[in-house]
């Protein structure tokens, strides 16, 4: 069985800093890490993988800048078997839509793969989009918020889907796409061996040539959403406290200041 992981790099800091004219994430000379929500994935792949006995390989894809490599490197050091990287200047600014084409278009090169796991969401856009729209692409089912592996057979899966309330159990036939949560197990730690197997390991680079990707589907030309404006919320003190000797007394101050504001 192929098994395939999508991972992403994000800012381990709160100082996240915007480049203004374009409404994108500067993400060079900033602190990162793996997505803290694609370790789950990561570790989800790697227990499929040993419920096989063996008979599966997984990979890390991800798509970012050079950096970016460290987190393929984090994950084949929990486990995961080889890595690709996606990255081009071209690709830079891609919205969810244009990032889910390349990583589509990357997973076809590679020959697709029989399971396609993701973590729910990244934590420096939270959307979730991307997963789905992979799926979408590639034309394979997605199974978003699955909470736990039930079953994998011959050319099925069945996995418990988080709702409100409870879960449900769902069974489709392969491939398919699974976003998991974070309630699906407990992320691993390296060992010493994973550690030295991930700064051995060679990293091959996919460009937006070698996939044949087109230009007009990637980068701030091949993304449909724009930032358009950019602020940072002022935290304001002015208030007015609603006194009286009595709560009745206080409400009815309350309803005059907002009949004096036209609120009522």
């Amino acid at each position: 069985m192929r098994i395939c992981v999508l991972v992403k790099q994000v800012p381990a800091t709160d100082k996240v800093k915007i480049d203004e004219s374009t409404g994108t994430m500067i993400r060079t000379e900033m602190e990162a890490e793996l997505n803290p929500l694609d370790m789950y994935a990561v570790e989800e792949a790697i227990r499929v993988k040993e419920r096989l006995g063996g008979k599966a390989r997984v990979t890390a894809i991800s798509m970012g800048p050079l950096m970016a490599i460290d987190a393929i490197r984090d994950a084949i050091s929990m486990g995961c078997d080889d890595g690709y990287l996606l990255s081009d200047k071209l690709l830079a600014g891609s919205d969810t839509w244009a990032t889910s084409y390349a990583l589509s278009k990357a997973i076809e090169y590679l020959g697709g793969f029989d399971l396609i796991f993701c973590g729910e969401r990244a934590t420096d856009g939270e959307t979730g989009q991307v997963g789905p729209s992979v799926a979408s692409w590639l034309g394979i089912i997605p199974l978003t918020y699955v909470s736990k592996i039930e079953e994998i057979g011959d050319g099925y899966i069945r996995v418990w889907r988080a709702v409100e309330g409870g879960y449900e159990v769902v069974e489709t036939g392969l491939p398919v796409l699974l976003s998991v949560v974070k309630e699906i197990n407990e992320p691993r730690l390296p060992n010493l061996a994973g550690k030295l197997k991930a700064k051995e390991a060679k990293i091959p680079i996919l460009t937006a040539e070698t996939l044949g990707l087109e230009r007009r589907m990637i980068g701030l030309e091949g993304s449909p959403t724009r930032v358009v404006k950019i602020f940072y919320p002022k935290l304001s003190r002015n208030g007015r406290i609603m006194s009286g000797k009595n709560p009745q007394e206080a409400v009815d101050e309350l309803i005059k200041f907002l009949a004096e504001k036209g609120i009522i």
